[in-house]
């Protein structure tokens, strides 16, 4: 597990993209060097520190468990981190899509996370920095909370997170802001992984696609109803953090109470996605038959790559 070879700020700040920009260099993405903290410093606007939403320490205390728990098996610590990530860092949904939040959180607090989580076999992608909220190594998966829990019930975020392709690919479509239409797509999901069906992402994939298609004609808050969280709820959860207590490593800790999804509108959505599954033309993947002894094809190579 790799450790913190930089001072750590107390608190988070914002830090503009295009200081990120002049500073993360491919040193830095590929390990060699730290990102220069005091030029990034300098640049960056700190966050109230009365605020105890804004204190580091608990975030770095749930990054080193996270590194720890799953040094051998690292794509496993996403389903294990969303939620408890999204229950530290508490936020409205406005402050979730400033990029600068998580450039500040990746360059200054975290930065030997991203590189443990992401680095490919040379250097990490820029965009697990600072990036879009579907690719940003710490944006993605609070975003992939807030989407996928069921009021304060965070075991479908477990869910979604368990498969890659739902972080890499569905988190990225609009139609997943509707919350019925979030749950059942997991609903699907799970049901895959508890028939053993293999390659569950390539059936997420498929699905996805065939949901964001018909999403342009089907209206689908028309056909499963969803009021929305309350946001009061949402604004008194954050404003607990003040007093709260670490989130538990052990079981997963509690989102805010902000209404539960309609069973009712799931189950309808559960039923048409069903028969667009099955519609849905899904990845043909190349065989593995080696062109002569000992030699597999190239593009069978790619095929098997995985998505940092």
């Amino acid at each position: 597990m790799p450790r913190a070879t930089h001072d750590i700020p107390q608190v988070l700040g914002l830090l503009p993209d295009a200081v990120v920009a002049k500073h993360l260099s491919h040193a830095i993405r590929s390990g060699q060097e730290t990102p220069p903290q005091v030029a990034l410093r300098k640049a960056a606007t700190l966050l109230p520190p009365t605020e105890a939403r804004w204190h580091t320490a608990p975030l770095r205390q749930l990054l080193e468990e996270a590194m720890r728990r799953f040094d051998d098996r690292r794509t496993a610590a996403d389903a294990w981190l969303a939620p408890r990530l999204h229950a530290t860092l508490r936020l409205t949904r406005a402050e979730a899509a400033d990029g600068r939040l998580w450039n500040y959180l990746a360059l200054l607090v975290a930065p030997d996370y991203v590189l443990w989580r992401h680095q490919g076999t040379e250097t990490t992608a820029t965009s697990r920095f600072s990036g879009a909220h579907y690719t940003q190594a710490f944006s993605r998966l609070w975003w992939a909370a807030e989407l996928f829990r069921d009021g304060a019930d965070y075991r479908p975020v477990e869910t979604a997170c368990r498969v890659q392709d739902v972080l890499n690919t569905t988190l990225r479509l609009d139609v997943i802001d509707h919350r019925p239409t979030a749950l059942a797509i997991v609903r699907i999901l799970d049901r895959l992984i508890a028939d053993g069906i293999p390659r569950p992402g390539d059936h997420v994939n498929a699905l996805s696609s065939a949901v964001n298609t018909a999403g342009s004609t089907l209206v689908y808050d028309v056909l499963a109803p969803d009021p929305g969280g309350e946001g009061e709820a949402v604004l008194d959860w954050i404003a607990e953090a003040q007093d709260a207590p670490a989130v538990p490593f052990e079981r997963l800790p509690d989102g805010p109470d902000d209404g539960r999804v309609s069973a009712q509108s799931v189950d309808t959505l559960v039923a048409l996605f069903d028969k667009l599954l099955a519609e849905a033309p899904r990845r043909q993947r190349p065989t593995l038959r080696p062109a002569s002894p000992g030699v597999i094809p190239q593009q069978a190579i790619e095929a098997q790559r995985p998505v940092l």
